[in-house]
């Protein structure tokens, strides 16, 4: 095992032996090659026993290669042979067959030598031609693909089964891949897969990148191959091994191509099989047992590594314990398998709990092995107070982490894991004194893990943050795995079978063979065969909302790159050529590679690459493409795709001349007559060159040659390799000249083509905009650089063609378009195109403005009713649209108003105006406006007669007409009585006839007199009429009549008059009725009645009769019957078994009624589960089928009445089918596990667990589980406590278990041997430490045969099973000898720890070296000084050998650890060695007394030259080191500063400036006493570049605009300067420039469109530009809407102010167009734009826009209602007992929260009590009122608000009208009361012998009115007895008489019953009616009650219980009951005791 700081290797194989078949008397040899360091001890073994070499066993070594030849081999020989390894780091193993066959079967029998080279064998085809062809075959790696091609599936399926034809060749693709599988161990594993492809594939497995022979034995494994063409593969495994679990990998290749398809083999460990435990002590197969298990330490917060190396065929099952224990992968646990193929464990963040022995044990079939390390945790010496502790949370919860630091103010850092957290919205951080907390928020998966809080020194505490939610098991947060092996992602689900998916870096996961997703139960697996590096990222695993992720990184395989070539040469080859030559690299690469080789030129440093090559030999290198001429050398590399090697130089140098070639040729050139024509090339070389022109040598002199007579000059130029010529001002005649270039090895030409000048427009140079009005003359004109140009006119994009409209000239260069006669339509953007110039116009053609000629001012117009009006307007010109406005809205056409046009005429006519037709008419025309004044009036209606007021006297009955006669016909006429309006009725009609306007009264009544009115508009007439009669008395009734009656009751009101006839008026509650159908007026001569055929409860108040000056008064009160409920009258309860129908009935006294029914106090809502059915008077309640939950309390509310019902749901009955026992006594041992289990049936069933009585929960100690019907309770390490009674109860049964627990001895494990004396020095820290064998083990320490006692020294401690006693600081009474005893028996075992205190010796600590040099000048004193290890310590001084005492110049001083020699006034003689000596320690001090050395300058300073900006730094070195040294710049003094940094290093002084300015150049001198030097410091001006350079810029007229640059460093002002199109910046004040340190700023304000251009900014070393373009103007906002807030009905303004004056916009509210009106009002001045809206709503809510052509603008309108009032009151209310009572009041608005209370207290709705809304009304109904309901309600609104009223509750009396009567009936037949009382609606109670009845089951009871009826159905003896009813004080009683028939059993015992013995029996029978008598007898004799025998009797039913039941109590058993009787025979059975022993074996070495 290796841990971290064990070094060595353990040994491994390189080669594992292989399987020998041999033919007897023949030798065989078994080889294998193995490593490791030290050099392993190699044994072989057979059949467990140990081989020596022998005459026929050699055992042979060479190197690391080992053989065992066994000669002559024969049967005995055959079997399995393990070849063992070992070194003091590990040992390995391997284990071949040998197979020794008869000599007769020697033929097919090949040997291991024939073996190697028999490819050919049938017997080995299927196994071995495969993979030798998969090792032979080289793979294309260009064409080696992981995906199968659909393409390629389809084309080798296409052929049909009997083609004979080839298949084409492709690349092996898989028609079936193998598939993924989860398996038990020891079962057999078949994977399958199908290749195709041409030439058929050779197939091979891989098992995790190993092939399958170098990890198993041959039987382990078997490759099958199926039929010829078919493709079929097999892998068969053989009884499957923890250790095959893996990813298997199919390969498949051929000459095309290579493929893989790859499956995941998942093992179940089998619990049969478990690996042996380390404990066990048992040895190896070698007979050799463990080695002593090595130490390891580890400080506590740390990691603890370790790896174990194990090897062996086949490859060995591992498993690692801790202290005995297994161990499983956990958060702080990791166990995995490195790439070497160690097996590691990873302890994290180590605990002092994780102290302990950790042992890996591996095994296979050739044996077993251990090895072992012991883990120390080494404690800190500052720990926390309270350290963190383990928390669990639910995902999306909090987590909290709390600890406690020692004191306050220590700074704490958390982490999770090796991830610093931050406090954010994630992680909330907090202190409070020494508390130090971390809280979690939204909990995910991925937060799961360990979370440390760290202190300085690196002091952790460590707790694990568990997250419960659907991901039970996360990733790991990053996962490391190299290219080309295989990634595993591991995660477990809460639920089985959960869907997740996976996805990597948010996308979904490719279909590929390469990525496998594959599930078993709760575990999800991904696995991704041969990553790459495109694989890296984030993998996420999701289910439902739930992540977690990890992220992928793939690390590339670190590959050796290839050797150099070797036997380098250089010759000279052929003229101007290197001749190399050199060999491959030794060993050749094993990848492709080539060479490259480079050349340098002698004198140059830079390498050029010159060519590639792939075959070594010799090489021909040309001086063509060297650059110049010169001596150049050669190396060469070779370069692989693992990388480059070194590069190998060739001896010596060559010397090349470069040849002159053509790299960039010469180009045709074609200029413009008059422009300069350049010729180019460029050759690969520098040399001279010659131009010609037309043949004519063009001598290269500058630009003062010429050719031609004319002049023209030309210039030839060279720089280096490129040559040019430049030929000055082209003329047409030199077209088609040829240039041509000559050079040695050169010969090029080029055509010379000029073309003619293009043709430009001179005039107009920029835009031309043209405005006119219609009908002008206008002319555009263009004028060319040269005339007969062709000119082509363009209008918005199209070519115009002339007409007479547009008139196209020409004269010499000038060319005209002509408008003659503009007009609008003419105007747009003319275009005039003269070759590739243009030039542009904008004209714009206005019509002239129109004006009104008539009329010229306002114009007011008056007219009668139906008069035509007609409004004329005349405009200066015709055509011009016009608009009508009428009070600012715009007019539209209709038959009551028509526009007309006619040329310049424009009409509104108005064909017969009326009055409402009047207003402001506007007629709008362009800018004008015509206003007229419309005046529409009545003709006046005159009353003609009567002209004076008329009188009119009449008697009652008479009839009066009143006449009126107007001025016109159809006038309209107003008849009025005493100032009200009359309205038409049978009693006064009204009738018009032309002029005459008459009122009729047919039958005058007292009433109508009064003074009547006819009026008209402008003239009234008066009519008095004056009434009289005879008086008229009522007779009958003289008094109030008080009614009461029920809804729909006929109601009559009588009256008698003195006179019939008489006119009679009847009013309710003030006002007149109207007869009706319900309500009718009946007259009969005197008598009057009025008639209520079905009374409602509105129609309830006072009525009055009255007759002339007499009236009657009648108080009518209707009330609803109350709705009762009939049955039932009492409780219902209902019981019901799960998915039963339940049906609750309910019958009310009247059908229609409205019905509520409530669960729980809750109103229930219809659905699937729950219906509700009505039919008439019937309710029901149905549920389908119930369930559990659906138990509860049900009411029926009726309004006045409810019915209550209770109903009970059970569940099925849960059992426990298995144990079959109902107790169960087991015995186990301690330490140990506890199972218990049980079976229970419904799968589903509940168990709850128990101990001693009480329930038990699920911990770490004690885990419940829950798998199908099986229920378990497990206890991990049981210990004696855990010992008692355990029960396993479901809701109907238990099972007990009486577990007993033996406890084992308890034993010290360490020291494993007696602790030898240990010595500690006073004051030291002493810790004496133990492990036990049982961490809950009592100990007792002694000292000398005394009890250790705890004080605020010594503490004693116990972790887990150590224990440890603790002395801070030891003094001398600390030695003694310390007993540990575990345990308080005398003969416990103990441990004795021998203590020596010994006092610490005295040490000096300074000076820390043991020889120190002093100097010291002559007068001075010298000074020696030590410091020691304690106060006390006692030193003597020498000097020179000689004791040193203090007196004269000497003295000898102490100052607590410190003792000091001082000599005064020191002297040469002083000089020499002097020593001071303690007891253990001892120093010297040399001493020199002498003056100071001379100062000498080692090193001069350097002169500097540095760039502006950067530091410069000089040192200089001085001797002696000490001596004082100062600088200077330019003479002055230097002192530090903050860019003045002065330093010294020992004999170094340093000086730096830092920031250099310009002013910093000069002298700088390090001066010192005698000595100095001087050196030169000169600053550069820096370079001024632009960091931040202008960029394009657009904005809008009138803006600032600010153009900004950053330098490189800060200027002085004016080292930029700004430029506009390359020239300097206009003098004007908008443009100014400023400077911010590096930053230089232009700024131009108000800028203008003519401001637009290239604006650039240039320093001395740099330049940049941009452009700025500026559009014209936008339309702005300069003061934007305000949102307004009004109230309801209230009004709202809204003000904006644009940028531009005249603009047309369009108010909207929510998107709708807003146009004037009455409650919207627009206006608009210059800038200013106002909406007044008017009379809003809260409807009226929302957004308020304006919006023009390019902008909108928008506020928000909020109407808020008004505020909550209460509008009417409540009033007073007085009811009888057992009515309802509504108090009602309403609000001001609808929406509004109330409270209702009563005498203060708040009231809330129950089902007697209701409170309602109904709009703004509030109501509160309280029904069937009881005197406690008497009282004050108030209704409070708000805060202040509220209303009350008086609630008074009367009385009723009762009486009984008809009594009850006597009953007599036989048992079972039933009996019927009726009792009759005097007030209906009056609750009743019915009594049976004094109990009170309720309606259920026998019982029925109803109530009609006042009509009670109880009915009794089945009737019992018992029932006999007196029934009484009581209904308030009033009651009735009589006598019940029931016969009894005679008792019977109906329901019997079992004949035979088993029980066990010492529980009880219970028998059990049913007999016809309750109260009967029944006899228990045994043998025929009454057994009598007491502590055996308990009779019970409940109802019918009659028990007999029998306690502690003995085999002595078995017989008959009879129930007697009346004439009848019933047998049991009772059987008992004694229990069977199961008794569990396990066995422990402990390792007592």
């Amino acid at each position: 095992m290796e841990g971290m700081g064990v070094l060595g290797a353990a040994p491994r194989f390189l080669r594992f032996p292989r399987p020998v078949q041999v033919v007897s008397g023949t030798d065989a040899i078994l080889r294998c090659c193995l490593i490791g360091s030290p050099p392993p001890t190699v044994l072989w073994e057979k059949d467990g026993q140990q081989l020596e070499a022998s005459s026929r066993l050699c055992l042979q070594t060479e190197g690391d290669e080992h053989r065992l030849l066994v000669r002559e081999a024969g049967a005995l020989d055959a079997g399995v042979y393990v070849c063992r390894a070992q070194n003091s780091s590990g040992e390995a193993y391997a284990a071949a067959a040998l197979t020794v066959q008869e000599s007769q079967d020697a033929a097919s029998i090949p040997t291991e030598r024939s073996l190697d080279s028999a490819q050919g064998s049938p017997d080995l085809i299927l196994l071995q031609d495969p993979l030798l062809m998969a090792r032979t075959s080289p793979l294309d790696t260009a064409s080696t693909f992981l995906s199968s091609d659909p393409a390629q599936i389809h084309t080798l399926s296409q052929g049909s089964p009997g083609s004979l034809s080839e298949p084409p060749e492709g690349p092996p693709v898989f028609l079936e891949g193998p598939q993924s599988q989860w398996v038990q161990q020891g079962e057999e594993v078949i994977l399958t897969c199908q290749v195709g492809g041409q030439p058929e594939p050779a197939v091979y497995w891989e098992k995790d990148g190993r092939l399958l022979e170098d990890i198993w034995e041959s039987k382990h494994f078997c490759l099958t191959k199926g039929p010829e063409g078919d493709g079929g593969h097999k892998l068969r495994i053989r009884g499957v091994r923890l250790p095959d679990a893996g990813v298997y990998v199919c390969h498949a290749s051929n000459a095309h191509g290579h493929t893989v398809a790859a499956a995941l083999l998942q093992i179940r460990p089998s619990p049969e099989t478990p690996l042996s435990s380390p404990n066990q002590g048992q040895t190896n197969s070698a007979g050799q047992g463990s080695p002593a298990p090595k130490s390891f330490w580890v400080s506590e917060g740390k990691h603890a590594k370790f790896r174990c190396y194990v090897t062996g065929k086949p490859e060995p099952e591992t498993e690692w314990h801790w202290e005995g224990r297994p161990l499983s992968p956990g958060r702080r646990r990791l166990l995995y398998r490195d790439h070497d193929g160690g097996f590691v464990l990873k302890v994290l963040y180590c605990q002092p709990a994780d102290c302990g022995l950790y042992i890996c044990a591996a095994r296979n079939t050739a044996g077993h092995t251990l090895s072992a390390v012991q883990l120390h945790v080494r404690e800190p010496r500052v720990r926390f107070a309270v350290p963190l502790e383990d928390v669990e949370g639910e995902e999306h919860g909090d987590a909290v982490l709390e600890c406690q630091v020692p004191s306050r103010g220590i700074i704490t850092t958390w982490y999770r894991e090796d991830q610093r957290l931050l406090p954010g919205a994630k992680y909330e951080m907090g202190e409070a004194g020494v508390v130090r907390r971390l809280i979690i928020h939204d909990l995910e998966a991925d937060d799961d893990g360990i979370y440390l809080c760290e202190m300085r020194g690196r002091v952790r505490t460590v707790a694990t943050v568990a997250v419960r939610g659907p991901i039970t098991r996360r990733l790991p947060r990053k996962l490391d795995v190299l290219e080309g092996e295989n990634a595993v992602l591991t995660v477990e689900a809460q639920e089985a079978k959960a869907l997740g998916h996976w996805t990597r870096d948010g996308q979904e996961l490719p279909a590929s063979p390469r990525i496998i997703q594959t599930s078993s139960n709760h575990t999800h697996m991904l696995v991704l065969v041969g990553v790459t590096r495109q694989d890296a990222g984030v993998v996420t695993f999701s289910l439902g909302s739930s992540h977690t992720s990890s992220r992928l990184r793939v690390k590339c395989v670190k590959q050796v790159p290839p050797g150099p070539p070797v036997a380098v040469e250089l010759g000279q080859g052929c003229s101007n050529a290197a001749l190399l030559s050199w060999k491959p690299p030794v060993p050749a690469p094993d990848t492709v590679y080539t060479y490259r080789l480079e050349r340098q030129e002698v004198g140059t440093d830079a390498w050029v690459q010159c060519l590639t090559t792939e075959a070594a030999g010799a090489m021909e290198v040309p001086g063509d493409n060297v650059p110049n001429e010169g001596d150049y050398r050669f190396r060469l590399s070779v370069v692989s795709e693992h990388g480059q090697s070194p590069y190998v130089l060739f001896p010596g140098s060559v010397h090349l001349v470069p040849t002159a070639r053509v790299q960039k040729g010469l180009q045709d050139a074609c200029v413009q007559e008059g422009d300069d024509a350049t010729f180019s090339l460029e050759l690969s070389t520098s040399v001279q060159g010659t131009w010609f022109l037309n043949g004519t040598e063009l001598k290269a002199g500058g630009p003062e040659n010429r050719f031609r007579d004319e002049g023209q000059g030309y210039l030839v130029q060279q720089e280096g390799p490129q040559h040019s010529l430049l030929l000055r001002s082209m003329r047409l005649q030199d077209s088609g000249a040829l240039i041509t270039f000559l050079c040695p090895g050169v010969h090029v030409s080029a055509t010379l083509h000029v073309q003619e000048l293009p043709v430009r427009i001179v005039l107009p140079q920029q835009k031309v905009s043209i405005k006119a009005v219609s009908p002008e003359r206008v002319v555009l004109m263009c004028e060319l650089s040269r005339a007969g140009a062709p000119v082509h006119w363009y209008k918005d994009g199209l070519q115009v063609e002339e007409s007479e409209d547009l008139v196209l000239e020409n004269e010499g260069l000038q060319y005209r378009l002509v408008i003659p006669a503009a007009q609008p339509q003419h105007g747009g953007e003319f275009a005039c195109k003269a070759g590739e110039d243009l030039a542009f116009f904008m004209v714009t053609i206005e019509e002239p403005p129109v004006r009104f000629v008539f009329p010229q001012d306002k114009v007011s117009m008056g007219a009668e009713s139906s008069e035509q009006v007609v409004l004329r307007c005349e405009l200066s010109r015709a055509g011009v649209p016009v608009r009508w406005y009428k009070d600012g809205m715009l007019v539209k056409e209709s038959e009551t108003l028509i526009l007309e046009s006619e040329g310049t005429h424009c009409h509104l006519i108005l064909p017969a105006a009326q009055p409402q037709d009047g207003g402001q008419f506007v007629c709008k025309a362009g800018d004008n406006l015509a206003v007229f004044n419309v005046t529409i009036t009545e003709p006046p209606v005159r009353i003609t007669e009567p002209q004076d007021e008329v009188f009119l006297t009449a008697v009652t009955s008479e009839r009066v007409v009143l006449v009126c006669q107007v001025s016109r016909p159809g006038a309209l006429v107003g008849w009025y009585k005493n100032g009200m309006e009359v309205e038409v009725s049978k009693d006064l009609i009204l009738e018009s006839e032309g002029l005459q306007h008459r009122l009729v009264l047919p039958s005058v009544r007292l009433q109508d007199g009064g003074e009547f009115v006819c009026s008209t508009r402008d003239d009234s007439a008066f009519f008095t009429v004056t009434v009289t009669d005879p008086p008229v008395r009522i007779i009958s009734p003289q008094d109030m009549v008080s009614i009461a009656a029920l809804s729909s009751e006929p109601v009559v009101l009588k009256c008698e008059l003195s006179q019939a006839g008489a006119p009679v008026h009847w009013y309710k509650d003030g006002l007149e009725v109207e007869e009706s159908e319900a309500l009718i007026l009946e007259n009969e001569g005197p008598h009057h009645r009025l008639v209520l055929p079905a009374a409602q409860l509105q129609d309830g108040g006072e009525f009055v009769c009255k007759a002339g000056e007499d009236s009657a008064f009648f108080n009518i009160t209707i009330t609803e019957p109350p709705v009762r409920i009939l049955f039932p009258q009492d409780e219902v309860s209902v019981a019901a078994v799960s998915s039963e129908r339940v049906v609750l009935r309910c019958e009310l006294s009247r059908a229609g009624a409205p019905v509520r029914w409530y669960k729980d106090g809750l109103e229930v809502e219809e659905s699937e589960a729950l219906v509700l059915e009505n039919e008439g008077s019937y309710h029901r309640l149905v549920l389908p089928a119930a369930q559990p939950q659906d138990g509860g309390e049900f009411v029926c509310d009726a309004g006045d009445d409810s019915a209550f019902f209770i109903v009970t749901v059970t569940a099925p009955p849960e059992r426990i089918v298995r144990p079959s026992a109902r107790s169960l006594q087991l015995q186990f041992r301690s330490p140990g596990r506890v199972e218990l289990r049980c079976e229970v049936a419904p799968v589903g069933a509940r168990v709850c667990w128990y101990k001693d009585g009480l329930e038990v929960e699920a911990s770490e100690d004690l885990k419940l589980g829950a798998e199908g019907p099986v229920r378990t309770l497990t206890l991990p390490h049981a210990r004696p406590q855990d010992a008692g009674e355990y029960v396993c109860e479901t809701r109907d049964e238990a099972v007990s278990f009486d577990v007993r627990l033996a406890e084992s001895l308890v034993q010290f494990l360490l020291p494993e041997v007696a602790p030898a004396p240990l010595s500690v020095s006073s004051g030291q820290h002493l810790v004496l430490s133990c492990e036990l064998s049982r961490a809950s083990a009592p100990v007792f320490w002694s000292l000398n045969g005394s009890p250790v006692l705890e004080d605020g020294n010594l503490e004693l401690r116990s972790e887990g099973p150590r224990r440890m006693l603790l002395i801070q600081a030891v003094d001398p009474s600390h030695a003694g000898n310390y007993t540990c005893q575990a345990g308080s028996d005398p003969g416990a075992p103990t441990l004795t720890f021998p203590v020596q205190v010994i006092e610490p010796p005295v040490r000096m600590l300074i000076p820390e070296a043991s020889r120190t040099g002093v100097r010291c000048a002559p007068g001075r004193d010298l000074e020696l000084a030590v410091c020691l290890s304690g106060p006390g310590g006692a030193v003597r001084w020498y000097k020179d050998g000689e004791r040193l005492a203090s007196r004269g110049r000497v003295r000898l001083e102490e100052a607590g650890a410190r003792r000091v020699l001082r000599v005064r006034g020191a002297r040469s003689g002083d000089a020499g060695e002097y020593l001071c000596d303690a007891s253990q320690d001892s120093r010297i001090f040399f001493v020199n007394v002498e003056e100071p050395p001379q100062v000498k300058l080692v090193s001069e300073l350097t002169p500097l030259t540095i760039q502006e900006g950067d530091d410069a730094t000089f040192r200089c070195e001085i001797s002696p080191p000490d001596a004082e040294l100062s600088w200077l710049l330019n003479g002055t003094p230097v002192t530090p500063s903050s860019r003045v940094e002065i330093s010294q290093n020992g004999p170094n002084h340093i000086l730096t400036f830092q920031n250099c300015r310009m002013s910093d150049s000069g002298m700088v001198t390090a001066q010192t006493k005698g000595a100095e030097t001087t050196a030169r410091l000169h600053v550069r001006e820096a370079e001024l570049l632009f960091l931040r350079r202008l960029q394009d810029l657009r904005t809008e007229e009138g803006q600032d605009v600010c153009m900004e640059v950053e330098t490189s460093r800060v200027g002085g002002k004016g080292v930029v300067s700004w430029f506009r199109g390359g020239k300097p910046l206009p003098e004007d004040d908008r443009f100014s420039v400023v400077q911010d340190g590096r930053v230089h700023r232009l700024i131009i304000q108000k800028v203008m469109v003519s401001d637009q251009g290239v604006y650039s900014c240039k320093s001395h070393h740099d330049r940049t530009q941009a452009r700025l373009l500026v559009r014209p103007e936008q339309l702005k906002v300069r003061h934007r809407l305000e949102d307004v807030v009004v109230t309801e009905g209230g009004s709202a303004t809204f003000q904006l102010e644009l940028s531009q004056s005249g603009v047309i916009g369009e108010w909207a509210r929510g998107g709708v167009r807003l146009e004037p009106g009455r409650n919207c009002q627009i206006s608009a001045q210059g800038h200013n734009h106002s909406l007044v809206l008017s009379g809003l709503g809260l409807a009226d809510t929302g957004t308020v826009s304006f919006t023009t052509d390019t902008l909108r603008c928008a506020a928000r309108l909020e109407v808020k209602e008004i505020p909550l009032a209460i509008v009417k009151g409540l009033q007073d209310l007085e009811v009888m007992e057992g009515d309802s009572a509504t108090f009602e009041c309403e609000l001001s608005r609808t929406q509004a929260d109330l409270t209702w209370d009563k005498d203060g207290q708040e009231l809330s709705p129950s089902p007697r009590l209701r409170i309602q809304a109904l709009g703004a009304r509030r109501l509160l109904q309280l029904r069937h009122c009881i005197s406690a309901d008497t009282g004050t309600y108030r209704c409070t609104v708000g805060n202040a608000q509220a209303t009350s009223a008086r609630l008074t509750v009367r009385k009723r009396e009762v009486s009984v009208l008809h009594e009850l009567k006597p009953v007599r009936a036989r048992e079972g037949d039933g009996a019927t009361f009726k009792c009759t009382v005097s007030e209906p609606g009056i609750p009743g109670c019915w009594q049976l012998g004094g109990r009170i009845l309720r309606p259920g089951g026998r019982v029925r009871i109803r109530q009609e009115g006042n009509l009670h009826s109880l009915v009794l159905s089945e009737l019992q003896s018992e029932d006999s007895g007196e029934i009484r009813f009581l209904a308030g004080k009033a009651e009735s009683s009589t006598q019940l008489e029931v016969e009894a028939l005679p008792l019977q059993i109906c329901r019997k015992p079992p004949r035979e019953k088993t029980v066990l013995a010492g529980r009880r029996a219970a028998l059990e029978v049913t007999v016809s009616r309750a109260g009967g008598h029944v006899r228990w007898l045994l043998g025929g004799v009454d057994l009598p009650p007491g502590p055996k025998y308990e009779f019970r009797s409940h109802g019918v039913t009659h028990s007999l219980i029998i306690h502690n039941v003995q085999p002595t109590d078995e017989g008959t058993y009879c129930c007697q009951a009346g004439e009848d009787s019933a047998n049991t025979n009772l059987l008992v059975e004694t229990p069977i005791t199961l008794i569990i022993y396990h066995r422990l074996c402990l390792d007592l070495s």
